[in-house]
C-alpha cells in the first residue's frame, strides 16, 4: 500500500493530460498514491453570459452552459481515471467546490507533495506564466511543489540549484527523502558565484558527504556571474527530460533563486519541471 499522498491539481474544464502523465511517472519513482483535486470553483465558468434577449432566456442560456461545464468536469474525471487505472497507480478523486485557490492551499496541509501545471489559471481570461493563481500556491503552499510543462518529458536527470543557504539545502534533502529511486539517476549540482576568485562549492566538504548518501552519480558545476541572469542563461538551453530542485518562498523571505522576476523567467521561460519546496 503506498504510504506518501501526491496531490495533483486539475482544473476540469481545462484538464491537463501533462499533470496527469507527471503525477504517474512521480508517483512510480516515489511509490506514491495520487489524489487527483478538481477545483470545482462555482466563481469559475467557461463562459461569460450576453445578458441579451430578456430574463428568460438569459436563466435557459445559464442552464445550458452550465450543463456544459458539469459534463465537461466529468469528463475530465473520467480520463484522469482510466490513465491512473491504465497505469496501475493508486488513486483518489477530490471534488472541491469553494474557492480554487483556498482549498488547493488546504489540501496542500495533508499532502507530501503536489503537482500542477504551469499553464494553470482558474479563469477564463487569458494571464501571463504564473498566473496569480501559481504565484499563490507558490507562496501558500504547506508541502513541496512541483510545476510541470505541458508537454510530458520522462525525468532523466537531476539539476539541484545549490547556493550554500539552508534553503537549498531544505529542498535537496526533501526531494530526496521523497525520490530515493531517483539515487540511481546522474545529478548535476549548480552553482553561480558572483565573486569570480572562488570556485569552491560552498560547504563542499558537507555538501558533497550529504549528497554521497543520497546519489550515486552527482558532479558539480559552479558558474562565476550575476545569480539572477547566469542561472537562467544555464538552464535555458538544457534538455526537458531534466527535473530542476530549488528552495524558494522562505516564510517572511524570497530565496535569491526565486524573486518574483526570477520566478516568471524560471517558470515562463524552462520547459523543465520545477521541484520548489519552502520550509
Amino acid at each position: 500500500m503506498s504510504t506518501k499522498k501526491f496531490l495533483a491539481i486539475f482544473d476540469g474544464l481545462k484538464y491537463s493530460t501533462s499533470t496527469t502523465s507527471y503525477a504517474i511517472e512521480l508517483a512510480k519513482m516515489a511509490d506514491a498514491y495520487v489524489a487527483g483535486a478538481f477545483l470545482d470553483d462555482f466563481t469559475y465558468h467557461s463562459h461569460s453570459l450576453t445578458g441579451r434577449g430578456g430574463y428568460a432566456k438569459l436563466l435557459a442560456e445559464r442552464k445550458h452552459l452550465h450543463e456544459h461545464d458539469t459534463l465537461t468536469r466529468s469528463e475530465s474525471v473520467k480520463k484522469f481515471n482510466k490513465t491512473c487505472d491504465d497505469a496501475g497507480i493508486e488513486h483518489i478523486v477530490h471534488h472541491d467546490q469553494s474557492i480554487a485557490i483556498r482549498e488547493a492551499i488546504h489540501e496542500s496541509v495533508y499532502a507530501d507533495m503536489l503537482i500542477l501545471s504551469k499553464s494553470e489559471t482558474f479563469t477564463q481570461y487569458e494571464q501571463d506564466t504564473p498566473s496569480s493563481f501559481i504565484k499563490e500556491m507558490l507562496a501558500g503552499s504547506e508541502c513541496p511543489v512541483i510545476v510541470v510543462p505541458a508537454e510530458f518529458k520522462p525525468v532523466n536527470k537531476i539539476i539541484m540549484l545549490y547556493d550554500g543557504e539552508p534553503s537549498s539545502v531544505y529542498a535537496i534533502k526533501l526531494f530526496s527523502y521523497l525520490f530515493p529511486k531517483t539515487r540511481q539517476l546522474p545529478v548535476e549540482v549548480i552553482t553561480i558565484k558572483s565573486d569570480e576568485s572562488d570556485r569552491h562549492v560552498p560547504e563542499g566538504r558537507l555538501m558533497k558527504e550529504l549528497m554521497n548518501r543520497h546519489f550515486d552519480e552527482v558532479v558539480y558545476t559552479t558558474v562565476q556571474g550575476d545569480p539572477e541572469k547566469q542561472i537562467i542563461e544555464q538552464l535555458k538551453y538544457r534538455q526537458h527530460d531534466e527535473l530542476i530542485v530549488l528552495g524558494a518562498y522562505e516564510r517572511g523571505d524570497i530565496s535569491r533563486w526565486f524573486k518574483p522576476s526570477m520566478a516568471d523567467l524560471l517558470i515562463g521561460g524552462l520547459k523543465a519541471p520545477l521541484f520548489i519546496a519552502h520550509r
